[in-house]
């Protein structure tokens, strides 16, 4: 009787074994047909695809991607720069919208926006080919204006997020990095001291070559008079103002203001800025941080400033100066040393000058200093058009997950395994209670 029980307990185990295995193997080949995974890390046969289109031609050329994806069994995972198109402009989370989907959540360092999204969801498009099934969403970009001011730095764009689950299809491709050459534009003026307002090149070794601009360049203006047959004279950059018609009309936006006040960075937490040190006296450089308006269809833009000039063993003083703004420290500096005088350019420059009146009640502009300046000693000029480059330039991305596919074979094989052990054990029990009831009869 034992042996006949020890018999029938191997039989019952050949046939849970051979049952077993046969289940291991449909399981396998069914996951690796339809691409299913046990796991939520990526693999091989889940791969995003990022195609950065509208707007990205601003992107500075070299800057690392900064839109990235990351597909699973059920969801998309899209993470994005706060720095978006690699120009030193953070951009809001509230801006960015997947397929009407907003940001999900946030990581700190490097400052990053998450936004978590199911397959079947955030208007996604799904598309079946006989060797694969893409599931596409839309990344938006929309930028918010800044309240109270009318310009903004960085343009509306567009990337397209494609969740491909293929199983022997590859797709790849090398990233392409827009290009672009700065652009100056010269106006001389006519008079005895030769004023003159350029737009410089990269180096400020001489004039630009074309009149295209991308937001997130700094363009190079040098404001300079030629005084060969003078004393030395210490040019100044009274105000600016920019505006998309030459005729200077509406809207416009002053970057430079109260007698040499470099406002754009208070305003816009830009990089604008004179160039310190001057490389002469009679030569002033600075940078401003390229924009385009709000809500304008035109992308030209026309610079007015008006030039001013004092002897350069004159003493600097609150209407003749050249401050920057330094957004880290919320302070301002001289471009000429005496950062005092760049105190009223949170106030009135004029206002606080001793013994003055009102500037509203005066009819020409105050003196610049007790020394008599001739009134040739001032010029407005203008600069323009220069265009913000807006035509979109694709760039195509592919982010593939560093897993191996065999990862899901093996996971089904470890559960092929533990069901056999399990089996056995049930055989063996099994075969036991039948001896022993034997041996009880």
């Amino acid at each position: 009787m034992f042996w006949g029980s020890l018999i029938m307990g191997c039989k019952v185990v050949r046939t849970v074994l051979l049952a077993v295995g046969l289940l291991n193997l449909y399981f396998y080949d069914v996951s690796v047909a339809f691409g299913f995974k046990r796991f939520r890390h990526p693999s091989k046969a889940h791969k995003a695809v990022v195609i950065q289109s509208e707007g990205w031609a601003q992107q500075r050329a070299g800057s690392p991607q900064s839109v990235s994806a990351q597909c699973t069994e059920t969801e998309v995972i899209v993470s994005i720069s706060s720095d978006l198109f690699g120009i030193r402009h953070p951009i809001q989370p509230s801006d960015l919208t997947l397929g009407g989907c907003g940001v999900t959540s946030q990581v700190s360092a490097p400052p990053t926006f998450v936004i978590e999204a199911p397959l079947q969801g955030c208007d996604s498009n799904v598309t079946m080919f006989t060797d694969e099934i893409v599931y596409n969403f839309t990344l938006e970009y929309n930028p918010s204006s800044i309240p109270g001011i009318p310009i903004m730095r960085t343009n509306p764009a567009v990337v397209q997020i494609e969740c491909h689950y293929p199983r022997n299809h590859n797709v790849s491709s090398n990233a392409l990095n827009p290009t672009w050459v700065p652009y100056t534009s010269t106006i001389s003026g006519e008079d005895i001291l030769g004023f003159s307002l350029d737009i410089m090149n990269s180096d400020w070794s001489g004039p630009s070559s074309s009149n295209t601009f991308y937001l997130g360049d700094l363009i190079n203006l040098q404001a300079s008079v030629d005084n060969t047959n003078h004393v030395p004279l210490r040019i100044f950059v009274d105000n600016c103002i920019a505006s998309p018609a030459s005729d200077g009309s509406a809207p416009t936006y002053p970057f430079i203001g109260n007698h040499g006040c470099f406002t754009d960075a208070q305003l816009t937490n830009s990089s604008s800025q004179f160039i310190t040190p001057r490389v002469a006296s009679s030569t002033l450089q600075f940078e401003l941080d390229a924009f385009r308006f709000f809500d304008v269809p035109t992308s030209s833009i026309f610079i007015t400033c008006n030039l001013t000039v004092t002897l350069a063993s004159q003493s600097i003083d609150s209407l003749n100066k050249a401050c920057s703004y330094i957004p880290g420290l919320s302070m301002w500096t001289s471009v000429d040393g005496s950062d005092w005088v760049c105190n009223c350019c949170d106030t009135n420059c004029v206002a606080g000058l001793p013994g003055r009146k009102k500037a509203g009640k005066r009819k020409q502009r105050p003196r610049r200093s007790a020394l008599t300046i001739p009134a040739e000693w001032e010029k407005t000029l203008v600069v323009g058009p220069l265009f913000l480059k807006r035509k979109p330039r694709p760039v195509v991305v592919e982010h593939l997950a560093a897993a191996e596919d065999q990862q899901s074979g093996s996971s089904v094989l470890v559960l092929g395994s533990v069901l056999g052990i399990l089996a056995l054990a049930a055989s063996t029990f099994l075969g036991f209670f039948l001896y022993r009831k034997q041996i009880s009869n």
